[in-house]
């Protein structure tokens, strides 16, 4: 058993640090709801108006339309595949004596092309859902659980910032001093950060954008690369977690910073760059599900 806890504990520890985030901002929330007494009986008395006026449907009807994704779907699994094969042959490398170079080197250069592919994806998606309706309501009971996923994928995006900022300084004097591989960690961290920057604003801007009626919502603009996305995330999310996660995966890192400074860094770091990962996978499955639903007042 405590063999077994050595070995899992790398992939356990980012979940401690991404449950006490997600407490903190979830209570920070209740704090900001919490109302007077004379709110809540005004709450209550408008909602029992609601309630005697409202219709027959039931509020338990739920529906999804999986059209325009089959594209993105296959271009995502296809990606996933993809890294599931890099991070075989990393494994498999890094193990071999002599090998830990190229090891370091193939999954530095799938992730750099990740970063690049996914990019252009997202800006083909602002270009694609930039005529799509900007609708932010504050009163709407959906909006509360927007803003909790916005304000906790900021809070992650910090991480990815502080990690790249790290390895860029790190990847620039060890590339001055001539170490192997440097220039390719140099480069993958400046497309990480990019890659990042421009998928957070698009998230926080779709997020509320909706169909504006009967065509949008035929021909849904961007899903398949929000579908593709979505699936993407989720690729990067395995290299974070089982790679990335490990101080040893930049070794010039640790002759740079040292080992204990460098441990730290990517102790404090990359939990919220892996939760950064697999939270945008939520988000973009929010905008995946939500944008492209049309009600039917919006026809009129």
């Amino acid at each position: 058993m405590g063999s077994l806890v050595q070995n899992v504990s790398p992939f356990l520890f980012p979940c401690t640090i991404e449950y006490s985030l997600i407490c903190a901002v979830i209570l920070y929330e209740m704090w900001k709801k919490v109302k007077t007494i004379a709110e809540i009986d005004r709450t209550r008395r408008s909602s029992i108006k609601v309630q005697t006026g409202a219709g027959s449907k039931s509020a338990h009807h739920f529906s999804v339309d999986c059209s325009r994704a089959h594209r993105g779907m296959f271009g995502g699994i296809l990606l996933t595949v993809l890294t599931i094969i890099c991070l075989i042959m990393y494994f498999v490398l890094y193990d071999e004596p002599g090998y830990e170079y190229f090891a370091i080197q193939e999954v530095t250069i799938a992730e750099t092309l990740m970063y690049a592919l996914t990019a252009v994806a997202v800006v083909v998606a602002m270009l694609k859902m930039r005529d799509l309706k900007y609708q932010r309501k504050k009163n709407d009971h959906h909006s509360g659980s927007i803003s909790l996923d916005c304000t906790l994928l900021v809070l992650a995006q910090t991480g990815v910032y502080v990690y790249g900022m790290f390895s860029i300084v790190g990847s620039y004097f060890s590339m001055k001093q001539g170490v192997p591989g440097a220039r390719e960690g140099l480069v993958a961290e400046l497309f990480s950060l990019i890659q990042t920057s421009i998928q957070t604003l698009f998230i926080l801007n779709a997020v509320w954008r909706k169909c504006r009626g009967a065509q949008q919502n035929r021909t849904k603009p961007g899903r398949e690369i929000v579908t593709f996305l979505l699936v993407a995330n989720m690729a990067m999310w395995f290299i974070n977690t089982l790679i990335k996660g490990r101080a040893s995966f930049r070794p010039s890192h640790l002759d740079f910073f040292g080992t204990w400074a460098w441990t730290v860094i990517t102790h404090v770091s990359m939990p919220l760059a892996i939760f950064y990962r697999f939270h945008s996978t939520i988000c973009l499955f929010e905008v995946w599900k939500s944008t492209y639903k049309v009600k039917i007042t919006d026809h009129h």
